[in-house]
């Protein structure tokens, strides 16, 4: 199973801001809608909280939330990430959406990154992981004006 990591990060780091993106980018919307559908999502339980209503639980998607509390009906509740990995089953590939500390516990198994760069600084509470640049490669890259889209492989 290709085990990968869906972000979006301003220049200065930031995912996020009280609990939710601190940005709306339609393109960004439509890049994480292509590569997600279809596939299983594991993501913490502030980050699935932090999705707007209408995409809550995400469709088309099997939702794995990293939790140890409730979670609401179509959406599989998992203690960590080995448990999240046997829900997802025997898929091709499972996309992992955030937030911070599931970023961090996954950069050393994931194989290949999808990382939307938004080419402007926000205010936020929230952080992507530091991530040692060597040991990835930049495969791909889509520059639009506010944003790139830039896929890294080990």
């Amino acid at each position: 199973m290709e085990k990968v990591i869906v972000a979006a990060i301003a220049e200065n780091g930031v995912i996020g801001k009280d609990g939710g993106l601190p940005w709306h980018y339609e393109e960004d919307m439509k890049h994480f809608r292509d590569l997600t559908t279809g596939h299983p999502v594991i993501m913490g339980r502030k980050t699935f909280e932090g999705l707007p209503d209408p995409a809550r639980p995400l469709p088309d998607r099997t939702n794995i939330v990293l939790t140890g509390s409730g979670v609401e009906e179509d959406v599989h509740e998992a203690s960590g990430l080995e448990e999240a990995y046997r829900i997802a089953g025997d898929t091709e590939k499972v996309f992992i959406a955030g937030g911070a500390s599931v970023y961090e516990q996954t950069l050393e198994d994931a194989d290949r990154m999808e990382i939307t760069r938004i080419h402007e600084r926000y205010d936020g509470d929230t952080y992507f992981p530091e991530w040692d640049r060597s040991r990835w490669e930049e495969s791909s890259r889509k520059d639009l004006q506010e944003l790139s889209f830039i896929t890294y492989r080990r």
